[in-house]
């Protein structure tokens, strides 16, 4: 765990396609819903690296990651 509580993890509902790959990446942070739609399991299921690995290969872009410390948005880069 340790920094992945320093993080703000928001997922576009309307953008997510269902894919799964941020569920197969970090499997203790996302999880499908009944509309197989990626949610929050638990924030700091996972550590800062493997949530950013997830945002990075969602083909859609739906996961945005913050930093809550200083407000930077981590992904996706600006």
């Amino acid at each position: 765990m340790g920094d992945a509580d320093k993080l703000k993890i928001t997922i576009d509902r309307e953008g997510c396609i269902g894919d799964g790959a941020c569920c197969n990446d970090a499997p203790e942070t996302f999880e499908m819903d009944d509309d197989d739609i990626a949610v929050l399991k638990d924030p700091v299921g996972d550590d800062r690296d493997t949530v950013l690995e997830a945002a990075q290969n969602c083909p859609t872009d739906a996961i945005k990651v913050e930093d809550t410390a200083t407000g930077e948005v981590l992904y996706p880069e600006g």
